[in-house]
């Protein structure tokens, strides 16, 4: 008997259809690179041949030693950081690992989210019959904090900023719908009018870290798209 299509992220495995658009480089030097990665591309290759084309794959053509350091979702657009020496990815990662590395985002979000400014702190967890979603669980949930900052709010939807203190799988959509404001064009968290968008509209738009070669302090934005 066939079997019907492998469904990831709400949508069938055939459905994966990357924009074809070159690499856009924000910086590169000796030790890093760092790119705005695309909506509908994968940070690192799925499982089949269909799911190959990815970021870091796209990546090691022009970078070859090039190494990944964290993810984006694929229908996260974005600053993405990439190693090009063990020691970057080390030096990298254990920031990553001990929060130091700041991240900021713009997503646009259904309804006017009041008040102007707040933090979610709402434990999070595979929502194992219905993965890869995630869900809130104070039972087994593991901590996250999510601060976010309203920039334009309407009747139908807000701007807002959203910086994550933790990195945990979908935290910021999973928040913002906790707080009943999913992220527009969210394939897995938004329903009806909210899904009906052509991406998802959520952007990484700066990091903030050290330098492996001497610690400097650096920043690396992109604009959102939307």
């Amino acid at each position: 008997m066939a079997l019907g299509p492998v469904v990831v992220y709400g949508r069938a495995m055939t459905d994966y259809a990357p924009p074809d658009t070159p690499l856009d480089i924000v910086h590169h030097d000796h030790e890093i690179v760092v790119v705005n990665k695309p909506s509908g591309l994968l940070s690192v290759p799925g499982k089949g041949a269909d799911l190959a084309d990815c970021m870091i794959a796209r990546l090691t053509e022009a970078f070859p030693t090039a190494l990944l350091v964290h993810r984006l979702d694929r229908d996260t657009s974005g600053v993405m950081v990439f190693a090009l020496t063990p020691h970057a990815q080390r030096h990298l990662g254990l920031q990553f690992e001990k929060r130091q590395v700041k991240k900021s985002y713009v997503a646009r979000v259904r309804g006017r989210l009041a008040p102007a400014q707040g933090v979610v702190d709402l434990p999070l967890t595979v929502d194992w019959p219905n993965r890869p979603r995630q869900m809130v669980c104070h039972e087994t949930g593991r901590k996250a904090l999510t601060e976010w900052r309203v920039l334009r709010a309407g009747e139908d939807e807000s701007r807002v900023r959203l910086m994550p203190q933790t990195g945990r799988s979908h935290q910021l959509r999973v928040h913002m719908l906790a707080l009943g404001h999913p992220i527009l064009g969210d394939p897995l968290y938004a329903t009806g009018a909210a899904r009906a968008y052509p991406r998802l509209m959520l952007h990484s738009e700066e990091l903030r870290l050290r330098h492996p070669d001497g610690g400097r302090g650096m920043r690396f934005r992109a604009p959102a798209p939307f």
